[in-house]
């Protein structure tokens, strides 16, 4: 796995709630994109199961869900590993998306890196078409807004434990 994307926020909260705002409120502050939908029909919520043996799931509006990828990974709170599929993903087309919340200070940096994309065919939908440097490219942008996100939903519950 070769092809990937990495960026990094910090914010102004512990290790500690910050995987648990990252996994327990993803669905709050999770920000669909619809350039990267996982599904024809997403929209839908994002949810993690906890635990080693857990998955990420997308609950689409109509109720089905859509398993995203399973948890490869759970060290809280440390590191989430976890696949990464698109429903026109083929067999053997896997990414992985690696976290990990490091105490700087008073402050956690939250590094995201998003790799295995070379197992995704160039003219495969999900890539749109886009040159692979600059599909990793919008990639990594929209990682950054999704961080940013996370930073504002963190920010938001300041006082909570």
């Amino acid at each position: 796995m070769t092809s990937r994307v990495l960026v990094a926020l910090r914010v102004k909260a512990s290790p500690e709630r910050t995987f648990d705002v990252f996994v327990r409120d993803i669905g709050q502050w999770w920000r669909p994109n619809p350039t990267f939908s996982f599904t024809p029909r997403s929209p839908g919520v994002l949810s993690f199961e906890a635990g080693a043996d857990g998955r990420l799931i997308e609950t689409l509006p109509n109720g089905k869900v859509f398993e995203i990828g399973k948890v490869r990974d759970w060290e809280p709170p440390r590191r989430l590993v976890f696949g990464w599929r698109q429903a026109t993903f083929a067999a053997g087309q896997d990414t992985e998306v690696s976290v990990t919340f490091e105490a700087v200070g008073d402050e956690t940096r939250v590094t995201v890196e998003h790799r295995g994309w070379d197992a995704v065919p160039a003219e495969h939908v999900a890539k749109h078409g886009f040159p692979e440097t600059l599909f990793l490219q919008r990639h990594a942008e929209w990682w950054r807004t999704l961080l940013a996100s996370l930073k504002s939903e963190i920010d938001a519950g300041e006082g909570a434990p």
